[in-house]
């Protein structure tokens, strides 16, 4: 995978909003060119679980099943911190608006969407200001 897609010459993770030593977990998401750039972001990075408090969360889903863990992945979050969902480009099992719906009934709403890489988009999801 890439280090980003598009036009802009920012980096991914400045796209992504990852600041110096935040706490970030990745999900189900095996792509080592991006663990090498969190590495030398933070090093305060989850991958099974994360841990309370959690400032970005990357979640790779795959069917809308899976986005039922959207609510458990809120509680881990702090009030201003943020779920990214990826998903694959181009697949009909899982689309954007299978994502938003999901972070509706979880309780999130969505801020902003991005290309994370040729193969996969991604949505940012966040506790709604009223909530925080």
């Amino acid at each position: 995978m890439t280090s980003g897609s598009g036009y802009s010459k920012r980096s991914r993770l400045d796209k992504l909003g990852v600041k110096p030593g935040m706490r970030v977990a990745v999900l189900r998401l095996k792509d080592a060119a991006f663990a090498r750039e969190l590495r030398r972001r933070t090093h305060d990075i989850a991958e099974r679980r994360p841990r309370s408090k959690t400032d970005v969360i990357f979640f790779l889903a795959a069917t809308p099943k899976e986005l039922d863990r959207l609510a458990r992945l809120r509680s881990a979050i702090r009030k201003s911190g943020a779920i990214w969902v990826l998903w694959q480009k181009g697949r009909p099992a899982l689309k954007q608006s299978h994502v938003m719906a999901a972070a509706k009934v979880a309780g999130l709403v969505d801020i902003k969407v991005a290309s994370f890489s040729d193969e996969l988009s991604a949505l940012k999801l966040v506790i709604p200001v009223a909530d925080r």
